[in-house]
């Protein structure tokens, strides 16, 4: 998984824009807890809030369901929205580090220009590039719609195949590099992963001014006839 250029992030964007027909979406994140035996010495580190242990897999894809960064191996107590924030991809997001375009217009001659973003659910924190959907139970119908439209996969069954996906990469990687490799080898990513105790930077009020204008987009310009269904 190379690291993207801004034009592949323009092309991530545009593909998000074709298929799920939202403007400026460079990723959705999520996690998935993988089931494991307690490790020796660990406590409760392990041990999530679904009642049994497990590591995370936080990852980060584009509209293709392609991995653009992944952080692996983090203690299932620990929450998604926490992974992240304590990630060195969170951390390079934050200081305008990873690339990713200047903020730009929606279609259809939208005149403000918004930041590209990564799309989550409820379990991630609202920021200037992470938007998230809208809280409650009694929501507006643009808050509804917003919802809808945010374009996210977090089936169980997508959740499992993601998984199959990495045990079969896994026996490709050992098969075509055989046994040989130390095992640190194995335990090393450069990429998305930990790095604790860095602040968040983000203004709260900018981020929820700018869910707004993406849900004011889904109810003009950008509005499709079945998202009211």
């Amino acid at each position: 998984m190379p690291e993207p250029t801004q034009e592949h992030w323009l092309k991530i964007a545009e593909t998000f824009l074709s298929v799920t027909n939202f403007p400026n979406c460079i990723g959705a994140i999520d996690g998935k807890h993988i089931r494991i035996v307690k490790p020796a010495h660990s406590g409760s580190l392990y041990y999530n809030y679904k009642h049994f242990f497990s590591t995370v897999l936080l990852a980060i894809c584009d509209a293709n369901y392609c991995f653009i960064a992944v952080d692996i191996g983090d203690y299932g107590k620990n929450s998604d929205s926490s992974i992240f924030k304590n990630s060195i991809f969170y951390q390079r997001l934050i200081k305008k580090e990873l690339n990713i375009p200047e903020n730009s217009s929606f279609p259809e001659g939208e005149e403000s220009k918004l930041p590209f973003v990564i799309v989550g659910d409820e379990a991630f924190g609202l920021s200037q590039n992470v938007m998230r959907p809208y809280g409650g139970k009694h929501l507006s119908t643009q808050k509804k719609v917003f919802n809808y439209r945010l374009p996210l996969n977090v089936s169980e069954e997508f959740a499992e195949d993601i998984i199959k996906a990495c045990v079969i990469l896994h026996n490709f990687v050992r098969i075509r590099d055989g046994n040989t490799l130390d095992f640190e080898d194995t335990l090393s990513y450069e990429g998305l992963i930990d790095e604790h105790g860095s602040p968040d930077n983000t203004s709260g009020k900018a981020a929820t001014s700018i869910r707004e204008q993406f849900a004011d987009y889904f109810m003009g310009a950008g509005e499709v006839p079945w998202q009211y269904e």
